[in-house]
This record gives C-alpha cells, structure tokens and sequence, in this order.
C-alpha cells in the first residue's frame, strides 16, 4: 500500500537557475505547487509549467517559505529532487522466471532489490514496465499528463504466452493496452526478452509482427537476451523447468536471420527499422554491426542497442583531431567486460598507434552475477581489482557504465578512491574512445553524471 504524498527532499539546485535565485538550497522541500500537493517529480513538473507558479517551500531550517516564480512556460526552475516519486514506488505484481533481480548476490545496494514497476520511473528514468498494475486511475493520470514516451516489456504479443513468462493470470493484453496508450497520444519503446525454447523462433517473429502493425504508437521494438546469472538459472530450473541457455554464435545467428527481413520490410513500409537487436548477438555472432541509420537515433541505448556503433563512429571522429604520438609512453590498461574485450582490443591497436601509448585490454570475468552476465554494466569493483592485480601500467581505465548514476560507486557498493587504492595506480572512466584519448592527454578526472537518467533511482 503506498503511503501518503511526502513533501519532495531537494538534493541540489542548477547553478544559475531560477530556483537558486529565489534562494531554495538543498535540503528545502517542495510541500505544494499553486495549492497542489505532488506525488512525485513527475506531478511537480506538471504542476510548474505554467506561465505563474506559487511554490511552497519548508527550508531546512523548518521554516516556511512562499515562492512566486514568473517564467517561460515549460521553462525548468532547476531544481533536483533526492527521490522521483514521493509516495513510494509502484511495486511489480508479476513472478517471471527470466526475473534479474531474483539472480542477485548478497551485499549489492539495498535500492537494487526493490521490484519497481512504476511507469512514472519509466516516463523519468527509462525504466522497463510491463503495464500489468495500472489502475483506473493510472489511465486518468496517463490521459491527463500524456507521458510520453514510455519504455514496455512486452516479451510476447500472444496472452497465454505472455501470462506464462509473467507467471501472472490477470496479465492485461498488451496490444490493447499498446493500442490505448496510443489514442492518448503516447508512444512507446518495447522490448522483448528473448529465452530460448519459450518466446523465440516463430513466436518472436509473430510479436515483432503484431507490435509493428501498431507504428507509430510502437516506436522501436528491441531484442535482447535473457541476463541469468547461476543463482536464476538454478531458480528457473527448479520452479519452471526452464533452462537459461546463453545464446551461442549459431543460436545469435539465427535471430539476426529472423529478425533481419523485418526490419527490410518496416523500413520500406514506415521509413524506420523499428526492430532493434542487442548489440550481444551481433557480437556473439561475429557479424558486422549495422550502420547508425538502423538505429533510428538510438533510442534503446541504454538497453544495450548501438553502444558498439556509437563506439566505433566515436573513434573515427577522435582519430581525425589526435595529435600522432601526443602520448607516447604511457602504459595503459582498459578493463572490460569479457563479451566486448576481443572488440575493444581491435580498436585499441589503432589507438595505440595514433595516440603512441601502449594500451592493452583486458576482459574481466563476472564472478558476482556469474561469467555468463558479460556486460559492462554489470562489472562489479571487486572484479576489476582482483583481476586486474599485478598489472603495473601508469593508468587504468575502466568502464564508465560500471558505476552508479552519481558516478561514486560500482554495484557492490566499492567506491572509486576504494578502487584506484587497491589498484595502486591512477583510474579513469570512459564510456567512448574520446573519453579514453582525455584521460590519456589530461589525466584521470572525477567521473561525471551519468548522462541518461536511467539508472538515478538505485544509485542510493
């Protein structure tokens, strides 16, 4: 049951912002908006977008304050919240088999066991939802706020199936929920999970085809395999029968080749490829990875969706401003998830021999989540530093995805001074090769934000 609406902690004010001139600090809480009092970040945005705002503010010191802002319509006033929703998260009604969070070790940060399935975190943040707890007023608010875009776990189109990997009876139809959410004038990402011998093959051709039919309410439709680390497969196992297999190159070839015509055919119908495929197949599958226009803008990045072509498009454009030899000498050592290593080490030849450093990579065993969970992301600190003892270079550099939204930690809670101290050396984050030719020019710096939202809410 959620609890009442709780005034909004501020956790920081824009430099420069109207917030800060009107003397609101962190620590202040939001209390009301023009005499509304809102449940979440989403409401006081809502609420704030007006010509005219009255703000009522509770200092830090306990005081009262009432704040008149005259503005742009829609313009920010600046200020950042300690939490998206105030009135708790909405928690997930389903069981899935396939479900990550059941996979994970003890220690991780408390934030990441909570089984959210807020579809205002996915209109924040970029969460994926699968719309099975929305109430009759959910869909006034939706109608009322038009949040849009939204990011959906569809997995199959077909309800009996979707019911099953949901373990959920009372799951709604997905294509009349994508069908509504459209009339509301909001869009939607969706993905699907792909666990082989459950939604794949002629099933998954027959979802993609199903949620294509509903562009351009459905802007993209991405595929992405199953994360199972040993303590889910075992779980999944014994309570379904189901085996988590890893896909295989034959098994990612397969999916490219189902996957591959559909994607032909919405581009000549609709001008856009609207299926996306996880970078992890083409990987596994040592196929090329498709050119930027079959990403339609990269709207599934964060899912894993393009991070490869981004990479390579970023290099080819750093390339062309790097001085030749401008870091001879240095010693460099990249640690990286195991999946994307062999990749990352191609690339690294033609840095080394642009910017004269010595760079080497090394791909890095996931033993907390297990080796088959092989993303970056999902690298603990524990992992790098283990396996990275004995390297000697003169700077490591290591995956900005492996830390918090923040910047500050990895998922096992180690901190990045924790990091650089076990490791004896400088560490720096990079998330593309121009961050890695900074850091090789200017040296290591505090990591940044992340620059997408997703990601903010488990950061605490």
């Amino acid at each position: 049951m959620q609890r009442p609406p709780a005034p909004g902690l501020v956790s920081a004010v824009v430099p420069g912002s109207l917030a800060e001139e009107a003397g609101i600090e962190a620590g202040d809480a939001v209390v009301s908006v023009d005499g509304r009092v809102p449940r979440d970040v989403v409401d006081f945005q809502f609420f704030a977008a007006a010509h005219e705002v009255e703000v009522a503010i509770k200092k830090a010191n306990g005081l009262d304050d009432l704040i008149l802002f005259e503005k742009e319509i829609d313009e920010d006033l600046g200020i950042e919240f300690e939490r998206a929703t105030w009135d708790d998260v909405i928690l997930c009604n389903n069981n899935c088999f396939f479900c990550f969070l059941k996979g994970l070790p003890k220690g991780m940060r408390k934030t990441l066991y909570t089984k959210d399935d807020d579809y205002r975190l996915s209109f924040l943040h970029g969460n994926f939802v699968t719309l099975t707890n929305l109430t009759g007023a959910d869909w006034e608010r939706l109608e009322e706020q038009r949040l849009s875009p939204l990011n959906v776990s569809v997995h199959a189109t077909e309800l009996g199936l979707r019911r099953h990997m949901l373990a959920n009876d009372t799951a709604p139809d997905i294509i009349e929920q994508l069908q509504r959410l459209g009339s509301l004038g909001i869009v939607a990402h969706t993905q699907i999970v792909l666990c082989p011998g459950v939604n794949d093959g002629e099933h998954l051709a027959r979802s993609i085809r199903a949620l294509g039919e509903l562009h351009p309410a459905v802007q993209t439709i991405s595929v992405v395999p199953v994360g199972a680390s040993p303590k889910l497969e075992q779980w999944s196992l014994k309570r379904d029968g189901i085996q988590l297999v890893r896909p295989n190159r034959e098994y990612a070839r397969g999916i490219i080749q189902i996957l591959q015509p559909l994607q032909k055919e919405f581009r000549k119908r609709f001008g856009a490829t609207i299926v996306q495929c996880s970078d992890e197949y083409y990987v596994t599958a040592d196929l090329p990875i498709p050119g930027r226009t079959t990403y339609d803008g990269f709207p599934q990045y964060e899912n894993g969706i393009g991070m490869v072509r981004t990479m390579l498009e970023d290099w080819s454009r750093t390339r062309r401003r790097v001085r030749p030899g401008a870091s001879a000498g240095k010693q460099v050592v990249i640690g990286t998830a195991a999946l994307i290593a062999p990749t990352l080490a191609k690339v690294a030849q033609e840095v080394s021999a642009v910017t004269g450093a010595e760079i080497r990579v090394k791909g890095i065993t996931n033993t907390v989540f297990g080796e088959r969970v092989n993303v970056s992301g999902l690298v603990c600190g524990k992992d790098y530093v283990e396996q990275l003892a004995g390297e000697r270079p003169d700077i490591f550099i290591l995956p900005r995805p492996s830390l918090d939204y923040f910047g500050e930690k990895f998922l096992d809670s180690m901190t990045v001074a924790e990091a650089r101290d076990r490791l004896g050396a400088p560490v720096g984050f990079a998330a593309l090769w121009s961050d890695v030719v900074e850091i090789l020019e200017r040296g290591p710096r505090a990591p940044h934000r992340n620059e997408a939202p997703n990601g903010a809410f488990w950061s605490r």
